[in-house]
């Protein structure tokens, strides 16, 4: 008889790849996900930090590409028209707001502009995108990412609930959820619990204001008079686009695309398990108090008035 012998790590290791294949069945909820790797992340810690980084920024990504497979290019327009003068005044609200509640919280200058367009358009992204552009330092990107992951999360477990104590449609929850939660896994991940009306909604407002990163970032690098060379296009919104233009359009492709779709929702449950697994003790450590303020303020702010108008 053999006698197997696995060192912690190598369980740590082996019990954080299950949960990542548990997170494929359908029994595994978005928030399941999002509270599984968090609580492991902080109790265990990551096994595959650096690579499960780059892995979540992939998966997100084609896993928001297949969604488009499942959506109306039609109703879609129709939702972006709905929401666009939403996205143009919510970001300069934003932008205001947060510079206001800067100075009186005495937030570092960069550390708040980050938190500011994070909350703005989309989140990590759009902090990750604007980050070069203003040479912002480690120390305000970390800080920024940490206050607007936590919120993120917050936001996952906390919206669908708070929709649904004010009735809201489907639309509604859709446009509200796009507006006020700050990365596009969490708006896909609350919408979805809503509906497939809320999620399509959602997913295609969510997306269309990413598209805001180009000239928020081109701004910001005259603002702060630096390199807008360095601006990135988030190229995969236009394959998102491309997949409900085939998925309206040519009906014979709509057993292969329903197959993409499902695949698609489940490979956004993994990629919250994964961005919940990347919270690190660190991370928390890290915010600080004063930026953590300004955060919430922000977010509350965004949310409350955005959600006044949408009822």
């Amino acid at each position: 008889m053999v006698k197997l012998s696995f060192s912690k790590q190598t369980l740590i290791k082996v019990t954080f790849v299950f949960l990542i294949l548990l997170c494929i069945f359908p029994f595994v909820a978005a928030p399941l996900a999002l509270l599984l790797g968090i609580a492991f992340s902080l109790s265990t810690g990551n096994p595959f930090q650096e690579k499960t980084g780059r892995l979540t920024h992939k998966l997100l990504q084609f896993s928001v590409i297949g969604l488009g497979f499942g959506m109306n290019a039609m109703a879609a327009l129709d939702a972006g028209k709905k929401g666009f003068i939403f996205t143009v005044s919510g970001i300069a609200f934003t932008f205001t707001f947060g510079f206001v509640i800067s100075r009186i919280l005495k937030v570092d200058r960069k550390t708040s502009y980050l938190i500011s367009a994070g909350t703005a358009i989309c989140g990590g992204s759009a902090i990750a995108a604007v980050a070069p552009v203003i040479d912002a330092k480690h120390e305000n990107t970390s800080v920024a990412l940490g206050v607007v992951f936590i919120l993120n999360s917050i936001a996952l477990l906390v919206f669908p609930a708070v929709g649904h104590h004010f009735h809201l449609s489907e639309g509604q929850f859709g446009l509200w959820s796009a507006i006020a939660i700050h990365d596009t896994s969490s708006v896909v991940g609350a919408s979805a619990q809503y509906g497939k009306s809320a999620l399509a909604t959602a997913t295609t407002i969510k997306l269309a204001r990413a598209l805001w990163i180009i000239p928020v970032a081109l701004a910001s690098g005259f603002a702060f008079r630096s390199n807008i060379k360095k601006v990135k296009i988030p190229y995969f919104i236009f394959a998102f686009f491309a997949a409900m233009i085939l998925n309206t359009y040519l009906p014979f492709l709509s057993p292969l695309s329903g197959i993409i779709y499902q695949i698609a929702k489940r490979g956004l449950v993994v990629t919250l398990f994964l961005i919940g697994a990347n919270l690190s003790r660190s991370t928390l450590k890290t915010v600080g108090i004063r930026p953590f303020v300004l955060g919430i303020l922000l977010w509350l702010a965004v949310s409350s008035v955005s959600l006044f108008f949408v009822v």
